[in-house]
Protein backbone atom coordinates (compact mmCIF):
# COMPACT_ATOMS: atom_id res chain seq x y z
CA UNK A 1 0.00 0.00 0.00
CA UNK A 2 1.49 3.42 -0.92
CA UNK A 3 0.70 6.69 1.12
CA UNK A 4 -1.58 8.28 -0.72
CA UNK A 5 -4.52 7.95 -2.79
CA UNK A 6 -4.54 9.12 -5.78
CA UNK A 7 -7.75 11.32 -6.48
CA UNK A 8 -7.16 13.29 -9.50
CA UNK A 9 -4.05 14.29 -11.27
CA UNK A 10 -3.61 17.01 -8.88
CA UNK A 11 -4.90 16.07 -5.95
CA UNK A 12 -3.43 13.28 -3.75
CA UNK A 13 -4.84 12.68 -0.56
CA UNK A 14 -2.17 11.46 2.17
CA UNK A 15 -3.32 8.41 4.11
CA UNK A 16 -2.81 9.93 7.62
CA UNK A 17 -5.66 12.24 6.91
CA UNK A 18 -8.01 9.43 6.78
CA UNK A 19 -9.83 8.23 9.88
CA UNK A 20 -10.32 4.88 10.01
CA UNK A 21 -12.22 2.86 11.88
CA UNK A 22 -13.83 -0.78 12.58
CA UNK A 23 -16.85 -2.27 14.06
CA UNK A 24 -19.17 -5.46 14.13
CA UNK A 25 -20.90 -5.43 10.73
CA UNK A 26 -24.32 -6.80 12.18
CA UNK A 27 -27.07 -7.94 9.75
CA UNK A 28 -27.09 -11.81 7.88
CA UNK A 29 -24.12 -13.83 8.35
CA UNK A 30 -24.16 -15.52 11.36
CA UNK A 31 -21.57 -15.09 14.11
CA UNK A 32 -19.09 -13.52 11.90
CA UNK A 33 -20.54 -10.97 11.47
CA UNK A 34 -21.43 -10.17 15.02
CA UNK A 35 -18.16 -11.31 16.13
CA UNK A 36 -15.26 -9.89 13.77
CA UNK A 37 -15.09 -6.50 13.36
CA UNK A 38 -15.39 -6.39 9.29
CA UNK A 39 -17.55 -2.86 9.48
CA UNK A 40 -15.24 0.29 8.02
CA UNK A 41 -16.22 3.60 8.48
CA UNK A 42 -14.00 6.32 6.80
CA UNK A 43 -13.75 9.82 7.34
CA UNK A 44 -11.93 13.09 6.00
CA UNK A 45 -12.30 16.19 7.75
CA UNK A 46 -11.84 18.47 4.46
CA UNK A 47 -11.30 21.80 6.58
CA UNK A 48 -8.64 20.68 8.13
CA UNK A 49 -6.79 18.65 4.66
CA UNK A 50 -3.17 19.85 3.51
CA UNK A 51 -3.93 17.85 -0.05
CA UNK A 52 -6.19 20.25 -1.46
CA UNK A 53 -5.82 24.20 -2.85
CA UNK A 54 -7.64 26.65 -1.08
CA UNK A 55 -9.98 27.07 -4.05
CA UNK A 56 -10.64 23.01 -3.91
CA UNK A 57 -11.72 23.08 -0.01
CA UNK A 58 -14.48 25.90 -0.79
CA UNK A 59 -15.47 23.80 -3.96
CA UNK A 60 -15.52 20.40 -1.99
CA UNK A 61 -17.06 22.49 1.48
CA UNK A 62 -19.88 23.75 -0.67
CA UNK A 63 -20.58 20.86 -2.88
CA UNK A 64 -20.23 17.59 0.41
CA UNK A 65 -19.66 19.90 3.55
CA UNK A 66 -16.84 19.72 6.19
CA UNK A 67 -16.63 16.06 6.24
CA UNK A 68 -16.43 12.98 4.08
CA UNK A 69 -17.76 9.86 5.71
CA UNK A 70 -17.66 6.69 3.71
CA UNK A 71 -18.65 2.88 4.65
CA UNK A 72 -18.48 -0.27 3.65
CA UNK A 73 -19.61 -3.22 4.81
CA UNK A 74 -20.61 -5.23 1.66
CA UNK A 75 -17.68 -8.23 2.23
CA UNK A 76 -16.45 -10.81 4.97
CA UNK A 77 -13.42 -9.22 4.70
CA UNK A 78 -11.78 -5.97 6.70
CA UNK A 79 -9.31 -5.63 4.29
CA UNK A 80 -11.53 -5.67 0.95
CA UNK A 81 -13.98 -3.58 3.01
CA UNK A 82 -11.34 -1.30 3.44
CA UNK A 83 -10.61 -1.28 -0.49
CA UNK A 84 -14.20 -0.44 -1.09
CA UNK A 85 -14.29 2.26 1.26
CA UNK A 86 -11.05 4.32 -0.07
CA UNK A 87 -12.37 4.03 -3.47
CA UNK A 88 -15.60 5.04 -2.71
CA UNK A 89 -13.95 7.71 -0.99
CA UNK A 90 -12.20 8.69 -3.75
CA UNK A 91 -15.34 9.03 -5.96
CA UNK A 92 -17.22 11.29 -3.75
CA UNK A 93 -14.15 13.69 -3.60
CA UNK A 94 -13.73 13.86 -7.09
CA UNK A 95 -17.27 14.17 -8.01
CA UNK A 96 -17.20 17.40 -5.47
CA UNK A 97 -13.79 18.38 -7.20
CA UNK A 98 -15.48 18.13 -10.72
CA UNK A 99 -15.99 21.55 -12.26
CA UNK A 100 -19.01 21.82 -14.67
CA UNK A 101 -17.84 23.99 -17.75
CA UNK A 102 -19.83 26.85 -18.24
CA UNK A 103 -22.43 27.24 -20.48
CA UNK A 104 -22.04 29.23 -23.69
CA UNK A 105 -25.41 30.69 -25.18
CA UNK A 106 -26.01 29.95 -28.02
CA UNK A 107 -28.74 31.92 -30.85
CA UNK A 108 -30.79 29.84 -33.23
CA UNK A 109 -29.98 29.68 -36.55
CA UNK A 110 -31.91 31.25 -39.40
CA UNK A 111 -33.39 27.86 -40.47
CA UNK A 112 -35.04 26.67 -37.28
CA UNK A 113 -36.30 30.71 -37.00
CA UNK A 114 -37.85 29.76 -40.44
CA UNK A 115 -39.44 26.54 -39.25
CA UNK A 116 -40.87 27.41 -36.07
CA UNK A 117 -42.50 30.29 -37.72
CA UNK A 118 -44.12 28.23 -40.16
CA UNK A 119 -45.25 25.58 -38.62
CA UNK A 120 -46.93 27.96 -36.44
CA UNK A 121 -48.42 29.45 -39.44
CA UNK A 122 -49.43 25.66 -40.26
CA UNK A 123 -51.20 25.41 -37.25
CA UNK A 124 -52.84 28.36 -37.67
CA UNK A 125 -54.23 27.46 -41.02
CA UNK A 126 -55.50 24.21 -40.30
CA UNK A 127 -57.60 26.19 -36.65
CA UNK A 128 -59.12 29.00 -39.19
CA UNK A 129 -60.24 25.48 -41.34
CA UNK A 130 -62.02 24.29 -38.26
CA UNK A 131 -64.12 27.25 -37.93
CA UNK A 132 -67.79 27.70 -38.84
CA UNK A 133 -68.24 29.79 -41.94
CA UNK A 134 -68.87 33.41 -41.01
CA UNK A 135 -71.14 35.91 -43.08
CA UNK A 136 -67.79 36.64 -44.77
CA UNK A 137 -67.92 33.84 -46.10
CA UNK A 138 -71.00 33.66 -48.04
Amino acid sequence: MSDDLAVTRSVRVPRRELDVSFSTSGGAGGQHANRNATRVVLRFDVAASEALSAGQRDRVLAKVGPEIRVVADDERSQVRNRDIAEQRFVERLRDALHVDRKRKPTKPTKGSKRRRVDAKKRRGQTKRQRRKPGRDDW
